[in-house]
């Protein structure tokens, strides 16, 4: 027994010692390129071509968008506020460089390599609290200084009772009070450090100010490292994908888009939104051929719902030459053929019997009691079946 022992424990031993028992995955993430923002961006966006910032990505989210305000919100978390996006893609554009808003073609994100639960500039007030991206090129001594100035209109802003919801997007105070919240608030300056990633950045208002100006206790969440794209929040933890991303790679070629536009043939949002094509199940698309259809009838066939949209095509059709003639087979006198306008004029002279006076278009259904011929009942084989199917739609 003592020798199988010996056996066991020297195995073990060995195993350990090759590394091929299970290892702890490493605390701050893989290391990544460049690369890794321009492959997995580029399906919810455009690569462009900026003549200042190089490569730039504008998101595919819509006009109206708005970063560090669109469907989002912030959480409390042991590396202080942090965004949480609803977006898939946004493990990388709100945790990783820098926003800018360009005047003709919106908001453009240009990649960095530190990561931050958010880069934002912070603002308080009598009674909010307030928030704005950092431009690009803009250092932290100066973005956290009062000295750093953002357009008022980029600023959302909300009250302090309501920091901190899930919902804040429902919260938001209106921007037309910008200009007066931003001249009445003071900068918030939470500098962390973060040895690990050598980075240095903005926590956002303390957690006691916020648990007294909110009325409520602020749970922290703890950030975890999520091995795949993509951010979950479950039981007050936050899995985040927050890879060290290397600006310059040693060997290989250099990271770049696959695809690339020009800042001259790039859209606004707005030319965008008007160029997409609208979805199949629009009530416009459905609804829009109908009118000119109903239009065209004449006003006694409108009062007759079953058979008003198969009418209006067989009483049309006699004023058009490729129409004329099937219209004239199921009838029996074929001198109706050449009074094509004003087939209820020639019908009483040019046809003495007066029997065929209802077959004039509005009276099609009185044919057949006033008429005893037996051969007319042509004519309902001639126009309802065609009527009832809905048949041909007459040109407009």
């Amino acid at each position: 027994m003592n020798a199988k022992m010996k056996c066991i424990v020297l195995f073990l031993v060995l195993l350990t010692a090759t590394g091929m028992l299970p290892q702890r995955a490493p605390a701050q993430g893989t290391s990544v390129s460049y690369q890794e923002f321009y492959n997995e961006l580029s399906p919810y966006g455009t690569w462009i071509n900026n003549p200042t910032w190089g490569y730039v990505w504008v998101p595919n989210a819509g006009p109206g968008f708005i970063p560090y305000s669109t469907n989002g919100y912030w959480i409390f978390t042991d590396e202080g506020w942090t965004w949480v996006s609803g977006y898939s893609w946004g493990w990388a554009p709100f945790h990783y460089g820098r926003w800018f808003d360009d005047p003709n073609w919106g908001p453009m994100w240009v990649p960095d390599n530190e990561w931050g639960p958010g880069w934002v500039t912070w603002r308080s007030s009598e009674g909010y609290y307030g928030w704005a991206p950092i431009g690009p090129g803009i250092s932290i001594s100066i973005a956290y200084g009062n000295s750093y100035y953002v357009p008022d209109n980029q600023w959302t802003f909300v009250r302090d009772r309501d920091f901190g919801r899930h919902d804040i997007n429902n919260y938001y105070v209106s921007s037309v009070r910008n200009v007066t919240i931003v001249h009445n608030s003071t900068v918030i300056n939470n500098p962390r450090e973060n040895n690990g990633r050598n980075i240095r950045y903005n926590t956002g208002p303390g957690r006691s100010e916020v648990e007294k100006r909110a009325g409520k206790p602020i749970v922290p969440v703890t950030i975890r490292e999520n091995p795949k794209q993509g951010q979950s929040l479950n039981k007050n933890q936050l899995q985040l994908y927050r890879p060290q991303v290397q600006k310059n790679m040693a060997s290989g070629p250099k990271p770049a888009p696959a695809k690339v536009e020009n800042m001259k043939d790039f859209k606004s949002p707005a030319q965008r939104s008007a160029a997409s094509p609208k979805p199949a199940g629009n009530p416009q698309e459905i609804h829009h051929p109908l009118p000119p259809v109903k239009t065209g009838q004449p006003v006694q066939h409108q009062s007759l719902p079953p058979v008003r949209t198969g009418q209006a095509p067989q009483q049309q059709q006699p004023t058009k030459p490729p129409q004329t003639q099937q219209q004239h087979p199921g009838q029996a006198p074929q001198q109706q053929q050449p009074s094509k306008p004003p087939q209820t004029q020639q019908q009483h002279p040019g046809q003495a019997p007066q029997q065929q006076q209802p077959s004039k278009p509005p009276q099609t259904q009185q044919q057949h009691p006033g008429q005893a011929p037996r051969s007319q009942p042509t004519q309902p084989h001639v126009a309802k079946p065609e009527d009832h199917k809905g048949g041909e739609i007459p040109p407009h």
